[in-house]
């Protein structure tokens, strides 16, 4: 039987001359090639393979194991297999492509790969971690074959195993004294049992740094589906975003955080650093990440937003845009922290509370802040986040300094976030006698401080004392700089118990015309208080008689409050 010759151009690397029918009868590709190739008129029939996996080295391989009786003259080891069974399926030799080779008697390289793929949790790990690397380079072969799964299995199989004793083969890991183990174990504990435990579990962190960020992805995704303690996913990939960050591309630092953080959000919220988060977010700043990794990052910022610091808020605005720190994404931060159920949960409410009034007392100054984007900062969390308002009074303060040309009415609209029965009796005070508040402001922080009032005469009437209406000497600036109320007109006494209560009467022809129509509309409030104010006569007339009748020690009777005479 005459032979005939097949001239085989790998990757137009090398060209190998090899027996036309031998490698048809087992390759399906080569027998497709030859035959659309036959009217060519050549001496003798050629074909190319472009992309060949292994390259001109594994194909030899191949040829050995065609042209020898029962494929013995292919070694298939733990460093080719997931090679050759990529090449194999390159190749089409399945056994049912090739029906000479059908019977299950006949060798097939298929069938001797996948065997030695499934002895792969027994390789030593080195072994292991090659042929990971490998199956990068052999993509999307590997994945079709199963050969990439099959090896990331046997990697995290051996990952759950302690790191061997020193000698050992299998596995072998970095050394404690790597820096793996000096990241993954920085510890202010010096117990020797949490850090052999430490030890013992992040092992292999320096091995997989080598590693594309993919198949980083792959690996830490295969470690949670495990049941892998979710910490020690998470401090593997930040250790890897440290060591392989540093004179990474842009684009290739776009591939890690993008792989990373798709891991991370399957992640407990306990198991991810807050810093760790915001260091990712500055490294990404620059970068243009996929909408869905840029929301799943704000999204695990925004479920950690009580662990957050003022420092880590204040992000630069984005390139092009004149504030000077991106209020929207401290907006979407608090967004994700409402979503996820945090507002349910008073104690991180009220901590993330004070962190947004000293963000707001920040980007104050910002003269380019505008007035709807202050509010809307403002007004972001629920009423329970805050017990009290003065914070947030004077980051408003500092905000109405800095922007002089509003108007009232934009004012009046900033101080709707305002609850001025939140406010302390000091900053009402404050707010009274400041003029870069509207008057309506004012006056209607003096009116809560009535409600507030009625509110403690109707809890513990026995414990208001009535005192003199006399105010004080005045020492602060009025608003209209000589007539109206005074500063010291309303204040709480929180060492004696005591409530002072004096209402002076205001002199309108000093102030604008619009505050008699606001004193109208608190006629209803002035209702309220004098029916306050009945209860207190009844309680004072009752503590007179008490007076005299016990020899009352000299003192005098106190009048009454104007508005209750």
């Amino acid at each position: 039987m005459t032979r005939v010759v097949l001239e085989v151009d790998v990757n137009g690397e090398e060209l190998f001359f090899v027996d036309k029918d031998v490698l048809a009868r087992f390759c399906g590709r080569i027998r497709r090639l030859v035959a659309a190739g036959a009217a060519t008129a050549r001496r003798h029939p050629r074909v190319a393979l472009h992309g060949f996996p292994g390259g001109p080295e594994v194909f030899e391989i191949v040829a050995r194991f065609c042209h020898t009786d029962g494929g013995r003259g292919a070694a298939v080891t733990a460093a080719n297999a997931c090679v050759l069974r990529c090449a194999a399926e390159f190749l089409d030799m399945a056994a049912a492509d090739a029906p000479e080779a059908a019977s299950t008697a006949a060798p097939s390289l298929v069938r001797m790969t996948e065997k030695a793929l499934e002895e792969m949790p027994h390789w030593p790990w080195h072994t292991v971690v090659d042929a990971v690397k490998q199956c990068q380079r052999l993509l999307p072969l590997a994945d079709s074959t199963g050969a990439f799964d099959a090896a990331v299995a046997a990697l995290v199989s051996q990952m759950a195993v302690p790191p061997p004793a020193a000698g050992d083969t299998t596995p072998t890991g970095s050394s404690p004294e790597s820096t793996a183990f000096r990241f993954s174990c920085d510890t202010k504990s010096s117990s020797l049992s949490l850090r052999g435990s430490c030890i013992s579990r992040t092992w292999w962190f320096e091995d997989l740094v080598a590693f594309g960020p993919a198949t980083v992805e792959r690996v830490a995704s295969a470690l949670v589906v495990r049941g892998t303690d979710h910490g020690v996913v998470a401090r593997f990939l930040f250790y890897y975003l440290k060591c392989r960050i540093v004179g990474a591309s842009a684009e290739e630092k776009k591939e890690m955080l993008e792989a990373s953080v798709a891991v991370m959000a399957r992640l407990d919220r306990s198991a991810v650093s807050c810093k760790g988060l915001f260091g990712i977010l500055r490294i990404a700043a620059p970068l243009r990440l996929a909408d869905a990794c840029q929301e799943r990052l704000v999204a695990m910022i925004g479920r950690k937003l009580d662990h957050a610091t003022l420092d880590n808020l204040l992000v630069p605005a984005p390139s092009g845009t004149a504030s000077l720190y991106d209020v929207s994404l401290v907006l979407r931060f608090l967004a994700a922290f409402l979503c996820g159920g945090a507002g349910d949960e008073p104690a991180r409410l009220k901590k993330v509370g004070r962190l947004v009034d000293l963000y707001l007392a920040e980007v104050a100054p910002d003269p380019s802040l505008r007035p709807a984007k202050f509010l809307e900062l403002a007004t972001a969390l629920p009423a329970p986040a805050r017990d009290c308002h003065d914070a947030l009074y004077r980051a408003i303060d500092i905000y109405f300094q800095v922007h002089g040309r509003l108007t009232d009415e934009e004012k009046m609209k900033i101080c709707r976030g305002l609850s001025y029965e939140k406010l302390s009796p000091e900053c009402c005070k404050h707010l009274a006698r400041n003029s870069e508040f509207p008057t309506r402001a004012a006056v209607q922080a003096l009116a809560s401080q009535h409600t507030v009032l009625k509110s403690i005469v109707l809890r513990e009437p026995g414990q208001v004392k009535p005192v003199s209406p006399s105010p004080p000497p005045s020492t602060g600036k009025r608003r209209d700089g000589s007539g109206g109320y005074d500063h010291d007109d309303v204040v709480g006494d929180e060492n004696d118990g005591q409530v002072i209560l004096y209402a002076g009467r205001l002199d309108l022809s000093l102030e604008n015309q619009n505050l008699r129509s606001l004193l109208d509309g608190m006629h209803w409030r002035v209702m309220e208080l004098e029916k306050v104010c009945s209860r207190m006569k009844t309680q004072m007339s009752k503590m007179k008689q008490a007076r005299r009748g016990g020899g009352g020690g000299g003192r005098t009777a106190r009048s009454l409050p104007r508005m209750c005479s």
